[in-house]
């Protein structure tokens, strides 16, 4: 059950203008994005007539993907347009400059600043409903295996013939009345789920701490994560391990990776399962433990979280083109949670690489050579991304942090009742969860996880943006 709690009001204000984000692109690149034309209007191949649909959070208007997707045989056929950016934005220019002086779309509960200005990201860029819009078309074949047996890239022209949302895909599932071009997305993404784990992909599934505004005020929710998200997140997987495959091989693009988990990292994890008493049996993967895992029960919440420990020293990883490059070993290329080579392609309106590294799969499919203003720039994204991937989970941890300080203001020297997600380490106190209000904060102690334990609140600070707990 979603648990919430009400704050009057909050400002964020202070904390975009503490991280240095705003929407002053500049004159030229916003007369850019004013202005932005197709540049391959003429080339493009015409899928206007296929039945594309959009599946988003309900108040996106950045949408960056939209689908078609039909059982073919026991196997798939699935239709992946991406909002083409790369055709709008002009290479090297004003606004091409901005963006990566951004890197992302930085998203903050009472709105985002976006990694292009509005009249693109939300206009002549988005894959809107009722709007032909240009896109770059992944076409993937899936076996009935789960495999991929064919994939094209090419540039096209869509118009997307409805919207849904996560919440209302799931409950369409569950009644029966899926629209006809996503049908066959629960069977497909259990499918590509079921071969991800056996591959040996290791998926997160905690629910989220979300700040949104109402009419009574702002709203602290936990929200657990759709049906729709999960089948959804695996057709951008699909892609982006298409995409991965296809650099990787040429040598040339912009990789995303994370190394094998550490050993030490699973010990704990099993060591944790010990201690709640969880059983593990002897020869299951990590994923397929994780994924077995009751959702109703406190231990799968400090397993789910510990596991998070698995998953250090995310990166990306330029191509150059050269020998050297291709020479690089496999393990060096690969994304350990996902288990394999992979990519970001499918929000460009909303990262800044995944424009770079689609171009690179068009011109590699074709048989064309990458543009030079790809090359010029592939060495210099890794950089970049690592600080916009940074300032994203700051600005989203601090809007947190302060919703959760504003809302517990009144409540010091409270008890609540709370389990504990992480055990104390060098640079941070033990973390404990809290159902109600939805509250993940410190707490002083040396804590065990998955203990349930009464807790008193000794901070909630505002300006400081700070909330901690010790034991009752």
């Amino acid at each position: 059950m979603t648990r919430f709690l009400f704050a009057p009001d909050i400002d964020f204000a202070g904390i975009r203008d503490q991280l240095g984000v705003d929407e002053s692109y500049g004159d030229d690149a916003l007369a850019e994005a004013r202005e932005a034309v197709d540049r391959f209007a003429d080339t493009r191949e015409d899928h206007t007539g296929v039945p594309f649909v959009t599946i988003d959070p309900p108040t996106s208007r950045d949408l960056d993907q939209a689908v078609h997707l039909v059982a073919d045989g026991d196997g798939f056929v699935v239709d992946y347009a991406i909002a083409d950016v790369a055709a709008l934005v002009i290479p090297e220019g004003a606004l091409d400059q901005e963006s990566r002086r951004r890197g992302t779309t930085v998203y903050f509960p009472d709105g985002s600043v976006p990694l292009h200005p509005r009249e693109l990201s939300e206009g002549i860029g988005s894959l809107l409903p009722e709007q032909v819009r240009p896109c770059v078309l992944w076409t993937i074949r899936v076996a009935g295996d789960g495999t991929v047996i064919d994939v094209r890239v090419r540039r096209s022209r869509i118009r997307s013939v409805a919207r849904f949302d996560y919440a209302g895909v799931s409950a369409d599932a569950e009644a029966g009345r899926l629209h006809p071009s996503i049908a066959a997305l629960p069977a497909f993404g259990e499918l590509r789920q079921k071969v991800a784990l056996d591959r040996g992909a290791v998926e997160l599934d905690l629910p989220d701490q979300k700040v949104s505004r109402t009419e009574a005020g702002w709203r602290l929710d936990l929200q657990a994560h759709t049906p729709a998200d999960m089948w959804n997140s695996q057709l951008s997987l699909l892609a982006g391990m298409c995409a991965g495959s296809i650099m990787a091989e040429a040598g040339v693009g912009l990789l995303r990776t994370l190394p094998p988990a550490d050993p030490d990292a699973v010990e704990d994890l099993r060591a944790a399962a010990r201690a709640l008493g969880v059983e593990w049996p002897e020869g299951l993967a990590v994923g397929w433990f994780l994924a077995g895992l009751p959702g109703n029960r406190t231990s799968t919440l400090a397993l789910q979280s510990a596991a998070s420990g698995l998953m250090r020293g995310a990166n990306y990883l330029a191509l150059d083109g050269t020998d050297e490059a291709r020479a690089i070993p496999d393990d060096k290329k690969r994304h350990g949670a996902i288990a394999g080579v992979y990519a970001h392609v499918t929000a460009p309106l909303r990262r800044l690489g995944d424009r770079f590294a689609t171009e690179v799969c068009l011109a590699v499919t074709t048989g064309d050579d990458v543009p030079d203003w790809v090359t010029r720039a592939l060495p210099t994204l890794p950089k970049i991304l690592r600080s916009a991937d940074t300032l994203s989970s700051t600005a989203d941890r601090a809007a947190i942090d302060l919703a959760e300080a504003v809302i517990l203001g009144g409540r010091v020297g409270e008890r609540f009742d709370a389990v504990v997600m992480s055990a104390a380490s060098e640079r941070k106190p033990a973390q404990i969860f809290i159902a109600d209000p939805p509250v993940v904060a410190g707490c002083e102690g040396d804590l065990r996880p998955g203990t349930r334990l009464e807790v008193e609140l000794v901070t909630a600070d505002e300006v400081t943006r700070t909330v901690r707990f010790r034991p009752a």
